[in-house]
């Protein structure tokens, strides 16, 4: 700087008005690169602290999902599991099949059993209550995080009808027909009765949809990490 005011001097003691004026011109350039290599420097660090906090949302929103995942996969597994229990009890009373009543006993108490992922979390909703939704520039990761949700909440609106189901109509249907204690059938006369099949077959139907569904949600937390690892893999 001291330079600088030495060489402006210098130019206004010569008189020479022309030097002088680029001299200036010259000295407001230098300024004016200075202030604007300051602003792009203070841009760079903004933007690479907003992307670090947007990395990291991404890496915590992988993690949620794919915890969910792996309790969705256990659902899938309980649920079929007894589907094709209740399946099996089906083709015995469609058959009027009556010689395995101690595994169709142990079936009928079966029927209180059912898979219940209950899904309360909401990524989307505390995403833009939170403000952290600014943060995430993907959008196709926002819109598959959207549809996520919605996924989660028929997953819940399914298992609440399945639990309805059993309350309702389930535990009323077999208290008459079964002794709990060991499962052994005491009126056979109504297990192999079609409104007790109709029944049966209710539940079954709620249970391929939810299957479904749970298919359908491990396929979208597939996709999701997926555009969440080729983010985090072009950082």
């Amino acid at each position: 700087m001291k330079l600088f005011r030495n060489l402006r001097q210098s130019l206004i003691k010569e008189g020479n008005l022309k030097r002088y004026l680029l001299y200036a011109l010259g000295e407001i350039l230098l300024v004016m690169i200075g202030i604007s290599l300051a602003f792009q420097v203070d841009n760079w660090n903004e933007d690479r602290i907003k992307r670090n906090a947007e990395i990291q949302y991404y890496e915590n929103i992988r993690v949620q999902i794919t915890d969910d995942k792996e309790l969705i996969l256990e659902m899938v597994e309980f649920n079929n599991d007894f589907k094709a229990q209740f399946s099996y009890a089906n083709t015995l009373i469609e058959t009027n099949n009556r010689d395995h009543m101690d595994s169709l006993g142990s079936i009928v108490r079966n029927l209180t059993q059912y898979s219940d992922f209950d899904r309360q979390g909401n990524i989307y909703e505390t995403m833009v209550n939170s403000g952290q939704i600014k943060l995430l520039r993907n959008q196709e990761i926002i819109d598959r995080i959207r549809t996520l949700e919605e996924k989660y909440l028929y997953i819940n609106r399914m298992e609440n009808i399945h639990y309805d189901a059993m309350i309702s109509h389930t535990i009323t249907s077999i208290t008459p027909i079964l002794k709990f204690s060991d499962a052994s059938v005491q009126r056979p006369e109504l297990l192999f009765h079609y409104e007790f099949q109709n029944l049966l077959l209710s539940l079954v139907h709620i249970m391929n949809e939810k299957d479904k569904v749970y298919h359908q949600a491990i396929a979208e937390i597939d996709r999701i990490n997926a555009l969440i690892n080729d983010e985090l893999n072009t950082n």
